[in-house]
């Protein structure tokens, strides 16, 4: 299964799709924010196989982390579950380009699923 790097600002919510994460059989590192996720990107021993991250948090924000994320790993795959898709979207916001956008609210079966999906692509 999948290694995830998983940044989101909600406590309860990174707790749930974590939970959700690891119960499917995937490993899962998690973060509170960009800033933390950037620390873990530098300091993990292996490498990471998917970035789920929430876009608008507070400091380095999700577009930023998946921006550098990219940079060092362009095998890097990048998942946003944000309730903004449309700021992802915008060819403005410098998000990686090949990035999946889930849009909140969705089911915990639905994030596992596109998960799935995105790591057999």
């Amino acid at each position: 299964m999948a290694r995830i790097l998983l940044a989101e600002d909600d406590d309860s919510m990174r707790r749930f799709l974590a939970s959700a994460l690891e119960r499917a059989g995937h490993e899962v590192v998690s973060c509170a924010d960009g800033e933390e996720g950037l620390g873990a990107l530098r300091d993990q021993p292996t490498d990471f196989d998917l970035l789920l991250t929430d876009i608008v948090m507070p400091g380095v924000d999700g577009i930023e982390l998946a921006r550098r994320a990219a940079e060092k790993d362009a095998s890097l795959k990048i998942m946003f579950i944000t309730g903004f898709a449309a700021v992802a979207l915008n060819p403005g916001s410098e998000a990686p380009k090949d990035a999946k956008v889930l849009s909140k609210p969705f089911h915990l079966r639905e994030l596992v699923a596109e998960v799935e999906r995105v790591m057999a692509a």
